[in-house]
């Protein structure tokens, strides 16, 4: 099922997007000139950056293995980005084809992709929603149709977080989607970080200063805050190759600038 709720006009290809630029960094092609343009700028100051991406989408498949594993069995993935295989949905359901996934992005460009990419099974769904409205995402009638709120939900948050400014408050916004969550939830977020390069960290967040969503990066005491209310499981909020490695990537030769962990709903036992 999908609900893509935009008309061509409203795809904006005038600025770079930083689900389009992601996709560049991991070798994609589903990407415009204004995209590549950026993200040159963004290799150019700091080469590695290709680097983390990668070692983020690896993190995102062991932390949705991982629960899948664990019995989770219900996943809400917001900020997907352009469908890059594996899927969340794919590494779900390679563990339990009962697997359910809501997808969840604000780019057009993203929307045009799920239904080939998706939505191979009866078991996902997409929408257009922006993290920064939570109770939009949560009251979404793919959500009521495909997720069971009395049973545990993964949320996803992972390399979207650095683009909500302070001002915006993601503290509030994870607390409440954190709120929305029964019992035995968790909560998967991976952000970025200027802690272990500063130079060029300025200067990548320079060239997303002219995107449709500007990059804030945070330090590691600032990502865990965002788990307030949430039990870390091990072995905690560390750099994204270090969770859980499965020896399936090269790791890489220094340090990678952006977290990730994976929060258990604070209390559950599950």
């Amino acid at each position: 099922m999908t609900d893509q709720g935009f008309t061509a006009d409203e795809i904006d290809t005038s600025r770079p997007h930083p689900a389009r630029m992601y996709d560049y960094f991991l070798g994609g092609k589903d990407n415009y000139e204004v995209d590549r343009d950026a993200a040159d700028r963004v290799l150019a100051a700091a080469p590695e950056v290709a680097v983390f991406a990668r070692a983020n989408r690896a993190f995102l498949s062991r932390a949705v293995r991982h629960l899948a594993e664990s019995g989770v069995r219900q996943f809400v993935d917001i900020g997907t980005g352009i469908p890059t295989s594996p899927n969340t949905h794919e590494v779900a359901q390679s563990v339990s084809a009962d697997s359910r996934v809501a997808y969840i992005d604000n780019d057009p460009i993203v929307a045009t992709h799920a239904g080939a990419r998706l939505l191979g099974t009866g078991n996902t769904g997409f929408f257009l929603g922006d993290m920064r409205d939570p109770q939009t995402i949560l009251h979404h009638p793919t959500i009521g149709d495909l997720i069971d709120v009395k049973q545990p939900i993964a949320v996803l948050l992972v390399s979207v977080l650095h683009f909500v400014s302070d001002d915006e408050d993601p503290y509030g916004l994870v607390a409440a989607f954190r709120d929305a969550l029964p019992a035995g939830s968790f909560l998967v977020l991976s952000h970025a970080t200027a802690d272990f390069h500063r130079e060029e960290a300025t200067e990548v967040a320079a060239v997303y200063k002219n995107s449709t969503a500007p990059l804030t990066p945070r330090t590691h005491a600032d990502v865990e805050r965002l788990f307030a209310g949430f039990d870390l499981v091990d072995p905690g909020l560390v750099q994204v190759h270090e969770w859980r490695p499965d020896g399936l990537s090269q790791a890489p030769s220094g340090p990678v600038g952006v977290y990730g962990g994976i929060g258990r709903v604070a209390g559950s036992t599950a």
